[in-house]
């Protein structure tokens, strides 16, 4: 009987055990260890790849930018920051089991205030650490030269913004369909090309919602972004503006073709101010159109991509080629 009791205790006893010696934390802490063991085994087979990956991504990694109101640039677009993805990235590069730079998988991390968080203020430039510009082309008189203007972006596939004067979209329809109908952007320059800055705000909304309205109805078309005549503005036209749902465009290179350069000389000058985040200010003059294309190849050959305003504004980060 002794003997019986004895065995039996034992066996409970041995049972008992070995559960414990399964399922407590210091053994499950064991197993997830030769887990973690095995992973790095993984990554160390690939380790010259993942080494790689890890010194691309220190080059690579961007935080992001949040909008604001600079002292002297006044409201500023942010930008994405840029992250690469380790793991995925290793993943991606696994079968080859041989680094490549496009097969690096990357993420884009968007700021926490935007442009619309910020209280009206007038846009001079884009984010500095975006590599494109834009050209705003300003549109009140010189329809002789916007034929050639229009062809010559097109065939460098450029798309600009165009700003035009209501009084002038009202006596050239067929102009102002022609400036769509190539994919520019367009926006509001006001009405009759006033000093904005001495009239009443009463006079100042009606300027506005006049030029709105005749590009609404002869392009089906609604302005967001406003350029005062001349750059004439006090903060009164600016808060009229975003309460008409539009964001007041100045510009930080001027073309100053109004004042009709010689074209070679006009180009040299603006490429020698160009710079991430440009907004070129242009009028259709017989410079800007003699001298378009130079200054076109010149942007770009310098890096720049060029948008409208709205693609300057996007905090979308521009992903460098190697990684498309």
């Amino acid at each position: 009987m002794k003997n019986s009791i004895l065995y039996w205790s034992i066996v409970i006893l041995i049972i008992t055990v070995t559960a414990f010696s399964v399922h407590n934390p210091f053994t499950s802490t064991y197993i997830e260890s030769i887990k973690a063991q095995s992973t790095a085994v993984s990554k160390m087979e690939s380790n010259s790849i993942y080494q790689q990956i890890k010194e691309k991504a220190k080059e690579l990694n961007k935080p992001p930018q949040n909008a604001e109101i600079d002292p002297v640039w006044k409201a500023t677009p942010g930008y994405n920051g840029l992250v690469v993805d380790m793991e995925e990235s290793l993943k991606a590069m696994k079968k080859e089991n041989i680094f490549d730079e496009k097969k690096l998988v990357v993420k884009q991390i968007e700021p926490a205030i935007h442009l619309d968080n910020l209280p009206a203020s007038p846009i001079y430039r884009g984010n500095p650490e975006k590599p494109m510009v834009t050209l705003l082309v300003n549109v009140a008189w010189g329809n002789e030269h916007l034929p050639g203007m229009l062809q010559t972006m097109k065939k460098h596939h450029v798309q600009s913004t165009f700003f035009l004067d209501g009084s002038w979209v009202k006596k050239n329809p067929s102009l102002a369909k022609m400036i769509a109908e190539e994919q520019h952007e367009i926006g509001n320059h006001a009405y009759s090309h006033p000093d904005l800055k001495k009239m009443t705000n009463a006079r100042i909304t009606e300027e506005l919602k006049a030029t709105n309205e005749v590009i609404n109805a002869t392009l089906d078309k609604s302005p967001k972004w406003f350029a005062p005549p001349s750059g004439s503005y006090r903060n009164d036209v600016v808060q009229i503006a975003a309460d008409l749902n539009m964001k007041t465009i100045l510009w930080s290179v001027d073309t100053v073709d109004w004042r009709n350069p010689d074209p070679d000389e006009m180009v040299e000058r603006v490429l020698s101010k160009v710079h991430p985040g440009a907004m070129i200010l242009m009028h259709p003059t017989s410079s800007s159109a003699a001298g378009l294309e130079n200054l076109i190849k010149g942007i770009k050959d310098k890096g720049y991509s060029i948008g409208t305003v709205s693609d300057l504004m996007d905090e979308k980060r521009l992903i460098p080629k190697t990684l498309k």
